[in-house]
């Protein structure tokens, strides 16, 4: 059965308003995808093959353009590539993980560890209908239950789906999923919560196998599921607000506060300043890894002036900076990189899947906290290293992890690895380096994470946005767009925002 709840009254808000770019012309692009489809052979084709691809992209992506020209093909190469990964199914729409099969794949060779990865990925299309069904096909694909490996690996969904919530103002489909989020939560407090209240899992069912530590039959209280739990508990309150019950609303909430404090209880390791794995013998593991910075990605951590520390490791090359990205596990650890190579080691390699989760806490950590620890050049520098990392032989190029001092990827060779779904980066370049904040009210909030002296000109345009089409853009001297010098807003083509500067913009 394919999954329509308001699929019409969705689609009909994408055409309430041009989708026409007001200051890109579409045309401009095609060279990308015409360059991308000749770059190696098609290697498997699901729902819309590479000879359809431009049509596709021109349909349903915001257009993107600026003076760094690495960033502007690497965005159109990260949605050219996720179009890959659309698969039609007798439910739906489903989004894969990989293209080739993999034997513990659920059906339609499924797999759910990066699922919260597509759904902030993918709510920026203007065809929201992809997502909407691949998350109806998890969680009522299976002859309306629950596919048979949805909890295979630990889960943001709920938390993802407000996210998703927060561009598209889909209230209807966000309800109608509402009970189906709330059954999840409770079937992981069954079989994944302690004694104690914390949460524990297996780090290969955070899909971050061979960590330094963990292991895949150690229950730990990690702070991936600890701190997807609090974000999946804090918008679970809020949709039971918008439903009108508050009983529930309150329930949720005080599970979010409960976890809040024990994370920073437990978790935090104050010698370390940092937050670390609390294993399954109550004691700290006494190891930075990548998924200490997670509880920013749902604001987690008061703000702390000591939990702020944390964010120093992220300059730091004895902690998380190498050449080619932010390691999974920090770099002065004796034990670093010593789990061999080639069975999925999160034991301090690169990896896009962390690196999302990184950037986008990076990101919230930096407009919704007051802290001097980590500034503009520091967010730049490190998508900069995100986008560099993604090539392979002198060509755009997206795969499972790679070595952070020679940027070769590690499973490159490997047909698996080709166009590997587990990641975000053009979800990080409109809420991070560009600075969309989406939010529930209707004022449009762009705070960019670009230097000032960065970048000549800028402009993300076509921007599907609460029903209408926005268009932020950054010119220098003014003659790039001849709309002005500085930084402005425009909603349907209207300026409704501007500034000499790069700074925070709210309209009213």
């Amino acid at each position: 059965m394919i999954y329509s709840c308001d699929a019409q009254d969705e689609r009909n808000k994408q055409t309430s308003v041009s989708s026409k770019s007001f200051i890109l012309r579409t045309e401009n692009f095609k060279k990308y995808a015409d360059k991308f489809n000749t770059m190696e052979g098609e290697n498997i084709a699901q729902a819309i093959p590479n000879d359809s691809s431009w049509n596709w992209m021109q349909q349903n992506i915001p257009l993107f353009e600026t003076s760094q020209k690495s960033f502007e093909e690497m965005f159109y190469y990260r949605w050219w590539t996720a179009r890959k990964h659309i698969k039609k199914t007798p439910e739906g729409y489903a989004i894969t993980e990989f293209l080739v099969d993999r034997s513990y794949a659920d059906k339609y060779n499924l797999i759910s560890c990066a699922l919260s990865h597509h759904i902030h990925e993918f709510r920026w299309l203007h065809n929201r209908d992809y997502i909407n069904q691949d998350v109806h096909v998890w969680f009522r694909g299976n002859d309306g239950e629950n596919m048979e490996k949805l909890r295979t690996f630990s889960s943001w969904t709920a938390s993802s789906l407000y996210d998703k919530f927060l561009v598209d103002q889909n209230k209807n489909y966000l309800l109608d999923m509402f009970p189906d989020l709330v059954e999840e939560y409770e079937a992981w407090e069954g079989d994944r919560k302690r004694d104690d209240g914390l949460f524990w899992q297996h780090d290969v069912k955070d899909g971050m196998e061979e960590s330094l530590s963990g292991g895949r039959h150690i229950k730990n209280a990690r702070p991936t599921i600890n701190s997807y739990m609090y974000g999946n508990a804090k918008a679970i309150a809020k949709m039971a607000r918008m439903t009108g019950d508050k009983q529930l609303a309150s329930r949720f909430d005080k599970k979010a506060d409960t976890l809040k404090q024990l994370v920073e209880q437990h978790l935090w390791n104050p010698k370390d300043q940092f937050f670390e794995t609390f294993t399954e013998n109550d004691t700290c593991a006494n190891v930075r890894e990548a998924i200490g910075f997670i509880p920013w990605y749902f604001n987690l951590p008061d703000e702390n002036s000591e939990y702020n520390e944390a964010w120093k490791q992220v300059k730091n090359e004895a902690g998380f900076l190498a050449p080619f990205g932010l390691t999974t596990a920090e770099r002065r650890s004796p034990r670093f990189r010593t789990h061999g190579t080639g069975t999925c080691e999160w034991d301090g390699a690169v990896w896009p899947f962390a690196t999302s989760q990184t950037m986008t806490a990076l990101a919230n950590f930096m407009n919704d906290y007051n802290q001097n620890i980590v500034q503009k050049e520091d967010y730049y520098q490190l998508l900069d290293l995100y986008v560099e990392s993604q090539y392979y032989r002198g060509r755009p190029y997206i795969g499972e992890y790679l070595d952070e001092s020679t940027g070769y990827w590690l499973m490159g060779d490997r047909e698996r690895s080709r166009y590997y779904n587990h990641s975000t980066f053009n979800d990080l370049l409109i809420t991070g380096l560009v600075g969309l904040r989406p939010r529930a009210d209707e004022k449009i909030e762009v705070n960019p994470l670009i230097p000032e002296n960065q970048w000549e000109y800028f402009c993300l345009d076509n921007v599907l946005y609460h029903g209408d089409i926005l268009t932020i853009l950054w010119d220098k001297t003014g003659k790039k767009y001849n709309k002005g010098k500085g930084f402005r807003i425009f909603r349907n083509g209207n300026e409704v925002a501007s500034a000499e500067n790069l700074e925070r913009l709210i309209t009213q």
